[in-house]
């Protein structure tokens, strides 16, 4: 099916784990002799440039959404559709204009609703099939199910029975007739498993407390929120004695380490590096977004994760874990 194709990959720009888990997807065609273009921009673009400096990119603008730093995400989303409706519009204008330039013979969108082409095979990406919000609910849904049934195909990376990682978000409701369970993907090279826990994961971890770092955070997410987040992770690391390494995520900048009494800071790691700080740490601090949700699952790492303030799928995700007694979540507002 892929073999030869000249498939286009087209993450979405919310922070960076869209990027993150087209990475085994990409690797997966590559081995499949497929020709693999890259389009996106900002972060996600530099992340995927640094993973495959040998591929080709094309610059894709993406919805240009922030998140408020402070007051209503939902009514910040709410006055924001016209512009992500816009955004949707212009993807979709760009796309066909890429698909005729590089005799592109496959798109596959993670998250992207206007990538979708009537004369070449589509596949949308994504682990919401219902959205999750305080209001508006099944408008919402109505919505995705009208973009995701525009695509051939929509994967879901989550498995299908009930250790799942995605709850409400890809279970609750009969799947579209186009949409399958591809199981969790990730970066990492490690088989995924459906939770975190050791014994869940049905492999032996490395013992808790042989480990260079007491905790590893990773900063992620759109802006404000990220340098948010960042602020706050220094400040109460700075209080203590643990031994800390922190990933700002900033992959437009050089990749280098800094160190500050017990902290380390680097800008940004490559998919293998960050694998092994991973396993070398006791505890990640980190947002609840799907796509580090799938890595530490991967590895069977222990978590604390503190949710996007207002963006209800990281809240639900972080609570649904710990229901489940497979991780621990605090919200940013109680974090110390």
């Amino acid at each position: 099916m892929f073999s030869k194709k000249r498939i286009l990959i087209c993450p979405l720009d919310w922070g960076l784990g869209h990027a993150t888990r087209c990475i085994p997807i990409i690797r997966l065609l590559l081995q499949k002799n497929a020709e693999v273009i890259i389009a996106a921009e900002g972060r996600p673009m530099e992340l995927l440039k640094k993973e495959f400096p040998d591929l080709g990119f094309i610059c894709l603008k993406g919805y240009g959404i922030n998140y408020p730093d402070k007051g209503s995400m939902v009514l910040k989303m709410l006055f924001s559709i016209p512009k992500i409706f816009f955004g949707i519009y212009k993807e979709h204008i760009a796309i066909k204009k890429i698909i005729q330039e590089k005799n592109i013979d496959i798109i596959i969108s993670d998250n992207r609703f206007g990538l979708w082409d009537k004369k070449i095979k589509s596949v949308f990406i994504t682990h919401q099939i219902m959205i999750k919000a305080p209001v508006g609910e099944a408008l919402l849904r109505r919505i995705n199910l009208y973009f995701i049934n525009k695509y051939d195909e929509c994967w879901v990376p989550d498995f299908a029975g009930e250790n799942n990682l995605s709850g409400d978000l890809s279970h609750k409701y009969s799947l579209p007739e186009n949409t399958f369970f591809i199981g969790a993907i990730s970066r990492f090279n490690v088989i995924a498993s459906p939770a975190f826990s050791s014994r869940a994961c049905g492999k032996t971890i490395s013992p808790f407390n042989d480990k260079k770092y007491d905790i590893m955070t990773i900063i992620s997410g759109p802006e404000p929120q990220r340098s948010i987040f960042e602020k706050l992770i220094l400040e109460q690391l700075k209080q203590s004695n643990l031994k800390a390494l922190v990933i700002l995520g900033k992959t437009e900048l050089e990749q280098k380490n800094e160190t500050f009494g017990n902290i380390e800071i680097v800008s940004y790691l490559k998919a293998e590096e960050m694998q092994n700080a991973i396993l070398d740490t006791k505890i990640i601090i980190a947002r609840s977004g799907y796509s580090t949700i799938m890595d530490l699952a991967t590895l069977g790492k222990k978590a604390i994760f503190i949710p996007t303030p207002g963006q209800t799928e990281q809240e639900y995700l972080a609570e649904y874990l710990m229901k489940k007694n497979i991780t621990y979540c605090i919200s940013q507002d109680h974090f110390s």
